[in-house]
């Protein structure tokens, strides 16, 4: 499906439709095309995974909603989510989840299980959010992406197994680029 057409699909939610033309107005075209695949990806392991509608839902906006925050000046976003530790301040992106977060509830999203799976997307959520754990393997293994097709085939006949190999892939690529794994993140770990 072409990216028009899988816009024009997505938006025809009718929990999609208030927050469709803000999202495309306030990050690029390139960020925008990656909402629309994470949305789907996200959406197609929700239905494999036989997701209550509510469920289904909230995976739907929260990926769709994901990465609001993510071209936003650092300013604008450490006003939106205030840097808690050095490796924040050193990196805007890694509060972009918290900032989208908050930005989310600006338009208008009451609803905590998608805020906590936006908020989650960056550094993970707790081993039992099955919402943000779709988003946050979606965002990991879209197709645009290129790699980690594998996770997202598996979370859609082993959610838990997928999300722990999406934890210890993103581990170990910051590991590799030599950046700080964020302390929620080991925290999720040693949950798990």
């Amino acid at each position: 499906m072409d990216s028009q057409d899988l816009e024009i699909q997505l938006c025809e939610y009718s929990f999609l439709k208030p927050y469709c033309q803000r999202v495309k107005n306030t990050i690029s075209e390139k960020r925008f095309q990656h909402i629309l695949r994470v949305a789907e990806l996200a959406a197609t392991i929700a239905k494999a995974n036989d997701f209550s509608k509510e469920d289904f839902e909230a995976v739907v906006l929260a990926a769709f909603l994901h990465d609001i925050a993510k071209e936003l000046p650092d300013q604008e976003m450490f006003e939106l989510a205030p840097p808690e530790l050095e490796m924040e301040k050193a990196d805007s992106k890694v509060v972009h989840g918290r900032a989208g977060r908050e930005l989310a509830k600006r338009w208008g999203v009451k609803n905590q299980t998608v805020l906590e799976a936006i908020a989650g997307h960056v550094t993970g959520v707790e081993p039992d959010n099955r919402v943000g754990q779709v988003v946050y393997i979606a965002d990991l293994a879209e197709p645009g992406r290129g790699v980690n097709g594998e996770i997202g085939e598996l979370a859609k006949s082993d959610l838990s197994k997928a999300y722990k190999a999406a934890i210890n892939t993103k581990v170990n690529y910051l590991k590799l680029k030599g950046k700080e794994v964020h302390p929620s993140t080991i925290s999720i770990i040693e949950d798990m």
